[in-house]
């Protein structure tokens, strides 16, 4: 057996993603020590899960998250792989039976806790020198080095495998590490001449956007609302913050539940359970709560405070889309945050942790407030080159739709103030010498400089806003421990030889965001609905909850909504067209294939689908019809902002007409039921309809009163058949 077919018949995959084969390769052929650095959602685990198939022996997989252990074992017995986890969830004869079977050489994957090799637990070293330790896998390995965004002591223990099985070769895996940490993971893990291995930071399906966070509840609100149907996490800096989320969030029709590390174990348990089988589509978060999550259809990550650092911040936003489709990682912004996050960065013991950590919360903070490409700030400072723009964040989308205009005469204002100030002035500073300032401190003498309040026509905040702009585009180039604003050779251009600067209106972030509503907030959607039937795809959706039932895992552990999609597109009838789909290997064609080739046999029939070969994908069809097309140019003029009264007019249809095309998307959740009435009228309306049925308006409309119009009486209508869907499903 070769990687490709352990590869295909067990994972279900026909091709590896880059450096994945060639990670195998030094593992299996050469025995090689390796560090792995991969985005989440990259791919890393099938970096040692293909080897353990390949190697003789067993593979320890070392992993911090208990949840996680369990995902994953669940997902390789589901993929015919002999795999189990040990730790302190399980009973004494539970552990022992596991140990038997570890000695019979009945398992292939073994997932540990760190703590397992710690000294209380030293004679677990004595039990695995009793079998063929063929690999060792350690997972987060970040979590190694004081320089990691998430130091934990327990991961000092690892650094005595090689010392007890110097023969073993180890492979470190993370998805966050900079430059410091690399190299700290490979000294601290005495790693053997390894092979580094750097994947592409990029998550090209990730959206990013920064709000500032004034009435974030609202504009979360509004965010929400277009994705209705959708699964995200919500992170806080408080427990506090995170309940009193969750119930505003429940109270405006949004089920939502709070995650925090001062909850029962049991509850913590239970409502993270709910997470992962879609019962509950929004947590509300600490960062307690993610890492050992593998949920692959988490459509967005919103974060309601500034992270303490970008390594965190682009580990929990790499949580949305591991699927590869369309996802949106939303931050809200205040300056304010970041002062509170600075006390909690003071390490009393340790000046140089300090220092690491305000210098990271700083680089964090830059990122926020940056007027640069979000993607290539963040993969610069792992190190990776990236040319904007990158056309899926608000920056390069902003640019998309707002026109830039010639800022040359303020940057010439800027640049002429940091000449007359010689260069030793920080920002603050330079713009309350422009505004003339009578309030801050400046020295007398620079008073009489010919700069001086020459630039009082704009506040404070809007040179705020050009002066980034202005370092964004290498123009002025902070410089020292105060950031001392300095000339560039490009500013000096601008500045003696009158080089044109293009600039980003003040306040054009807010503006953007309402011009580009509809057109940007819900890709998914798009994505699941271009090229195939919707009801298709929840039908097979449905068909997957049963699997995962009877299996007592969550759907996503069966198969992910990408491979859904494939089905529905490609339209599989045999099993020799559905190994052509992504996800299914020969182990799973086996087991689940017949009862989605029935419904997608039932589906071709239904339709007179007959032009599809057992290779070809019918990715050029689209169901849909003239009522089809007519009602979605009406729920896209919509999401565009206007109103049903101006879609009226601009298409020439009634007002009620309109409506009733909106109404429809209720049912299929593209439309949010609480844009046409209100929760309490809502709750209202549906007693009246388990009273009477939802047949007669007129009935319904005579027991509410006049209170309720018909338009809100229909809206309900339509989530009451929206509810008995889910329910049937």
């Amino acid at each position: 057996m070769n990687s490709h077919s352990v590869l295909k018949n067990h994972f279900g995959f026909d091709k590896f993603r880059p450096m994945q084969e060639e990670i195998v390769d030094s593992i299996v052929h050469h025995k090689k020590d390796c560090l792995v650095l991969m985005p989440t959602g990259g791919g890393k685990s099938l970096c040692y899960q293909v080897p353990a198939l390949l190697l003789p022996g067993i593979t320890i997989v070392i992993s911090p998250l208990i949840a996680l252990m369990k995902d994953q074992v669940d997902a390789l017995r589901l993929n015919g792989v002999n795999a189990a986890f040990l730790n302190s969830s399980q009973d004494r004869f539970t552990q022992d039976r596991l140990i038997e079977d570890v000695i019979n050489g009945k398992i292939k994957l073994l997932y540990i806790a760190p703590e397992r090799l710690s000294k209380q637990s030293s004679d677990f070293f004595g039990f695995l020198k009793q079998v063929n330790v063929s690999l060792f896998a350690i997972d987060e390995a970040h979590c190694i080095s004081h320089w990691g965004h998430d130091f934990r002591p327990d991961y000092l223990h690892l650094s005595k495998l090689k010392t007890h099985f110097p023969e073993s070769p180890i492979i470190a895996l993370t998805a966050t590490a900079d430059e410091h940490t690399r190299q700290d993971i490979l000294n601290r893990l005495h790693l053997d001449e390894p092979n580094v291995f750097i994947s592409s930071f990029n998550r090209a399906n990730i959206r990013y956007t920064i709000e500032d966070k004034n009435d974030h509840f609202e504009k979360l609100i509004e965010f929400l609302s277009v994705r209705p149907d959708q699964s995200g996490i919500i992170y806080c800096l408080s427990r506090n913050n995170t309940e009193e989320i969750a119930e505003r969030l429940t109270e405006r029709g949004f089920e939502s539940l709070a995650y925090h590390a001062g909850l029962d174990p049991k509850i913590r348990n239970d409502r993270q359970e709910k997470f992962k089988r879609d019962e509950v589509k929004i947590i509300v978060a600490t960062i307690a709560f993610g890492m050992g999550i593998d949920k692959s259809n988490v459509r967005f990550v919103i974060h309601t405070s500034i992270p303490k650092n970008i390594e965190g911040y682009y580990q929990e936003t790499g949580r949305a889309g591991r699927d590869g489709l369309p996802s949106d990682a939303l931050l809200f912004y205040s300056a304010g945050d970041v002062v509170k996050l600075k006390s909690f960065a003071v390490s009393e013991s340790s000046k140089e942790q300090t220092m690491i950590m305000l210098n990271k919360l700083e680089q964090m903070s830059e990122y926020c407030s940056s007027y640069s490409c979000r993607r290539k700030f963040l993969l610069n400072y792992f190190g990776e080159k990236y040319a904007a723009p990158c056309n899926n964040c608000d920056i390069c989308l902003n640019d998309s739709v707002i026109e830039k205009f010639d800022g040359t005469e303020i940057a010439q204002k800027a640049l002429s103030a940091i000449a007359r100030l010689n260069e030793r002035f920080g920002i603050t500073y330079v713009i309350n010498f422009l505004k003339g300032s009578s309030n801050a401190k400046i020295y007398d003498e620079h008073k009489y400089l010919p700069t001086f309040g020459k630039g009082k026509e704009y506040a404070v905040d809007e040179w705020r806003h050009y002066f980034r702009q202005l370092i964004d585009q290498n123009i002025i180039e902070p410089s020292g421990e105060y950031n001392v604003l300095k000339i560039s050779s490009r500013g000096k251009a601008v500045l003696f030889h009158n080089e044109k600067v293009a600039l980003m209106p003040y306040k054009t972030k807010t503006v953007a965001r309402k011009e580009r509503k509809g057109k940007i907030e819900s890709d998914v959607e798009k994505e699941l609905t271009k090229e195939f039937d919707l009801n298709l795809f929840n039908e097979l959706k449905a068909q997957r909850l049963i699997l995962a039932d009877r299996e007592n895992v969550p759907a996503y552990v069966i198969f992910n909504d990408k491979t859904l999609t494939e089905l529905a597109v490609k339209l599989p009838t045999n099993n020799s067209s559905l190994a052509n789909v992504s996800g299914f290997g020969q182990i799973k064609i086996e087991k689940y294939g017949e009862p989605f080739l029935e419904i997608i046999r039932d589906y071709c029939q239904q339709h007179n689908i007959s032009n599809h070969s057992d290779s070809s994908i019918v990715s050029t069809r689209k169901y849909k019809d003239s009522e089809t097309d007519t009602l979605r140019t009406s729920l896209d003029l919509y999401l565009r902002g206007l109103t049903p009264n101006e879609i009226a007019d601009k298409r020439n249809l009634k007002e009620s007409t309109v409506m009733e095309h909106l109404f429809k998307f209720i049912v299929s959740g593209e439309i949010n039921i609480l844009k046409f009435v209100s929760n309490e009228k809502l709750q209202k309306i549906l007693s009246v309809i388990n009273l009477h049925g939802d047949k007669s308006l007129k009935i319904l409309k005579e027991d509410l009163g006049d209170d309720y119009s018909y338009n809100e009486i229909k809206a309900a209508i339509n989530y009451h058949y929206k509810k008995r869907i889910n329910t049937l499903n």
